[in-house]
This record gives structure tokens, sequence and C-alpha cells, in this order.
């Protein structure tokens, strides 16, 4: 079975710092994208930071670049984000996801997801 296990969100303050990690386990990427996408109440899904195994690229939404780092060590077969100056809209519920072979920012093509991880972010 696939199973991607998030952790790392918590609480903090307006310009505080978090680093996510997702651990993937039964599969590996192969030329796919892998990623983030984050859920608020009221509002879709959005794949906000998220790379694409085959190249090393990365692709971020607009309002996270700059302050959102996306990275995949292969070998320990996690992904990571690191979040900096966090502001109170980046509030959501993070989740881990993989194999999208279509666009990486497109949060309704990843096949598999974690169980999501809350960051909270006050002003």
């Amino acid at each position: 079975q696939v199973r991607l296990v998030e952790s790392g969100g918590d609480s903090v303050q307006a310009g505080g710092s978090l680093r996510l990690s997702c651990v993937v386990s039964g599969f590996t990427s192969d030329g796919s994208c892998m990623g983030w996408i984050r859920q608020t109440p009221g509002k879709e899904r959005e794949a906000v930071a998220t790379i694409y195994t085959g190249s090393g690229g990365t692709y971020y939404v607009d309002d996270v670049k700059g302050r959102f780092t996306v990275s995949h060590d292969k070998a320990k077969n996690t992904v990571y984000l690191q979040m900096n100056n966090l502001k109170p809209e980046d509030t959501a519920l993070y989740y881990c996801a993989a194999e999208n072979l279509h666009n990486c920012l497109h949060a309704e093509s990843y096949k598999y997801w974690g169980q999501g991880t809350q960051v909270t972010v006050s002003s």
C-alpha cells in the first residue's frame, strides 16, 4: 500500500517559519509531480508548492513564491516544505500528494494523498 505521512504542522505567529515533512512508502516517484496542497474551509484545494521528480523543477503558486521552498530527498523518499515569513492567509490543512502526471499545480490530478497537517498562523 502507498502511504504518505505528513508532520510538522503547528500554530505560529505571522512572520514565523515551519518545516513540513512527508514520508512516502510503497511508491517511488519516477517522472511525476509531488508536492503540497492546502485546504481552507470554504475554499477550493490549492496546490501551492510542487516538484517534478523527472527534472527537479519546482512550481509554486504566486502567493508563496519567495517564501516557501519544496524539496525532495530521493534516498529518504521524503518531500519537504520549508515555509518562511508565514502569513495568516497561509492558515490551512496542508496535504502531501504524489503521482501527478499532468500539471503539477492542478490539485485534482494527484493520485496519492496524505492525511494532512494543520498550519495555523496568527496575526
